[in-house]
């Protein structure tokens, strides 16, 4: 997919998700690109040799990769290609207490209004609403602010 960069470039970038819910993906970039909404990469987890740790800390964009859920011995919704994780340094998982495990990140742990930061009701969270998805920064005990999956967990 095309997208914009936080460098107001565009770039092509490339995503695995499930066949069932590649259109309605497509629709959502397809608007956030139109928005010239910043996205700092778009690269298949693979070139992280499917460390999330590391595409996370890396700042990608990614869908599938085949991973339990964080915390958790079931499998993510990433595993299915049906969950997203957007912009992952702007906008990190926050535990309870206020932590993260990625130092680069810690600028944005209190969510300031920066390029790629996303926010409760904003055009992104809009955008994955009308396909029905669900945002991990609407979760009570802690927040996955990069998180967008079908089932909503």
């Amino acid at each position: 997919m095309t997208y914009w960069g936080l460098d107001d470039r565009a770039h092509t970038g490339e995503m695995v998700v499930n066949a069932a819910v590649a259109e309605e993906v497509a629709s959502v970039f397809r608007k956030l690109y139109d928005q010239r909404y910043p996205i700092r990469r778009m690269e298949l987890v693979d070139a992280y040799k499917g460390s999330d740790y590391d595409s996370i800390d890396a700042g990608n964009t990614s869908a599938f990769n085949c991973r339990s859920a964080t915390g958790s011995g079931n499998w993510s919704e990433h595993a299915y290609g049906r969950a997203i994780d957007l912009n992952p340094l702007e906008n990190p998982f926050v535990y309870a207490d206020g932590s993260h495990a990625h130092s680069n990140a810690d600028e944005y742990v209190d969510r300031p209004k920066k390029p790629g930061v996303i926010h409760a009701d904003d055009k992104v969270v809009r955008a994955f609403e009308e396909i029905g998805w669900g945002w991990g920064g609407y979760w009570s005990s802690y927040k996955d602010y990069q998180h967008f999956s079908k089932s909503g967990h």
